[in-house]
């Protein structure tokens, strides 16, 4: 062997042993270092009292994540007025169980919910590589979940489902106007019923002033510009996992949907003509099982305080 094929080697297994290590370091370490993301957006009526908004997305619960349920259990110490969950919180048959282990501590605090496409259906294997090539495909061998089950659960707790739907939460004299769609990644969505829900809940009650929200699993592009054309002041989205691997300094490879990268998480402003909307994209808290690894993009929960706008 040449000098230089030594050296070609060796460089080789320097990069080797560095991806194993940061696979290993993403898999155990960063895949469980829960966070909690806070931000402040001013969209209340001048002169309302703030709102704590927690966000929940992606939890892809096994039930034996028990680690995962206590994070998002001791979240009830925040106190959230109201809980946002933006799908996909399902991630084995038996998922529920652990989604009840996690969220029981916030029955009876007011919530709203979308359903993310693994809350339909499980998870399958799939070449990480693909999602270079663009969104995720959908796998046709995928065993079906007892989507029922998760949504009488919610139920239960009094969170209503924005499915293609809409619905109305007065929050401490705050009347805020949801509306949302089904998984737009996998086609789900109904656009076009929205203007008449909204229209349908401003007919019942006609009070205001009032916020207007829009919910997807998904953010693709399509979604939120008809979410801002039809007036919702603030969207939560989830679905993206920030990326889930990231490099540092550069930020999400992938998306697994049509929004720039600059937004894959946290909270930007979307435009769209002369609408926009703050929107707030959740990283997530979970991993399929079978892609369980993170970097750079640690999971997490966002917690909101709503603010009054100064006009």
């Amino acid at each position: 062997m040449t000098r230089t094929s030594r050296a070609v080697a060796a460089a080789l297994g320097v990069a080797a042993t560095a991806g194993l290590g940061a696979f290993a370091y993403g898999a155990a370490v960063e895949r469980k270092r829960y966070t909690l993301r806070t931000a402040t957006v001013p969209v209340l009526p001048p002169g309302a009292a703030d709102i704590r908004v927690l966000h929940l997305s992606d939890l892809h619960m096994a039930p034996w994540q028990r680690d995962k349920q206590a994070w998002v259990r001791a979240l009830a110490r925040f106190d959230p007025h109201l809980i946002v969950d933006t799908g996909d919180n399902l991630g084995h048959r038996d998922g529920l169980r652990g989604v009840q282990a996690a969220l029981d501590v916030f029955h009876g605090v007011p919530g709203v919910y979308v359903n993310g496409s693994n809350d339909y259906f499980g998870p399958t294997f799939k070449n990480p590589l693909r999602y270079f090539m663009g969104p995720s495909k959908h796998a046709h061998e995928a065993e079906r979940l007892d989507t029922a089950a998760l949504e009488s659960y919610f139920a239960s707790l009094g969170w209503q489902g924005l499915n293609n739907a809409a619905a109305t939460v007065e929050i401490d004299g705050t009347i805020i106007d949801f509306f949302g769609v089904d998984d737009p990644h996998r086609h789900f969505d109904r656009l076009d019923r929205i203007p008449g829900a909204l229209d349908e809940l401003r007919e019942e009650d006609d009070r205001g002033p009032r916020l207007t929200v829009g919910v997807a699993h998904a953010p693709y592009q399509y979604v939120l510009n008809s979410f801002v054309t039809h007036g919702a002041e603030l969207i939560f989205a989830g679905h993206t996992h920030g990326g889930q691997v990231c490099v540092p300094g550069y930020g999400a490879l992938v998306t697994n949907c049509d929004i720039p990268r600059r937004q894959v998480k946290g909270l930007s402003l979307w435009r769209h003509g002369f609408h926009s909307a703050f929107l707030n994209v959740s990283a997530g808290l979970g991993t399929s099982i079978y892609a369980p690894v993170r970097f750079a993009c640690p999971p997490e929960a966002s917690l909101l305080t709503l603010t009054a706008r100064s006009r």
